[in-house]
């Protein structure tokens, strides 16, 4: 009898186990980033440019050579750009719209006065790629480029 008690015991304890270690939160995975977020999420390189035949196009091509570099977009909107030698490029303020459709930077002078504003369509935004599409000719949409952007490592050069 002493023996079945321990049996049963034992039993109880290891089915209680099983259930509790079982039992998982489902709030244990990590929220989805957005758009914004994973923008913001690391330091972006250009790496890569194509046009609309899906050809390479060389990173010092006069079509694309304005876009190349490196961007840091931090997660209070603002952001600083550099080009590959690590000369400035611009600094300003930025957004990505909701649906992750398109992201907007504005560039401004030392000053704060705005210089330019730049809304570009996002064709691609996954934590591995940011590429953007750009129109040499906003008329004519049959002509374009992608600017492709992969995560850097490389540090923000000091101002």
């Amino acid at each position: 009898m002493k023996n079945l008690k321990k049996v049963t015991a034992a039993l109880l304890l290891a089915v209680c186990s099983v259930f509790i270690v079982s039992c998982s939160k489902d709030d244990d995975a990590p929220a989805p980033l957005t758009p914004s977020q994973t923008l913001a999420s690391t330091p972006w390189e250009t790496t890569n440019a194509k046009n609309n035949k899906n050809e390479n196009v060389a990173l010092t091509d006069a079509n694309v050579s304005n876009f190349v570099g490196f961007a840091y977009f931090k997660a209070d909107g603002t952001f600083t750009m550099y080009n590959l030698d690590d000369s400035p490029k611009m600094h300003g303020d930025w957004s990505v719209s909701a649906d992750g459709k398109t992201r907007t930077i504005v560039a401004k002078n030392d000053a704060g006065t705005v210089l330019f504003t730049r809304v570009v369509d996002i064709t691609v935004l996954t934590k591995q790629e940011f590429t953007y599409r750009i129109y040499p000719d906003a008329n004519n949409k049959e002509v374009y480029f992608d600017i492709i952007h992969t995560p850097t490592t490389h540090r923000e050069p000091a101002k």
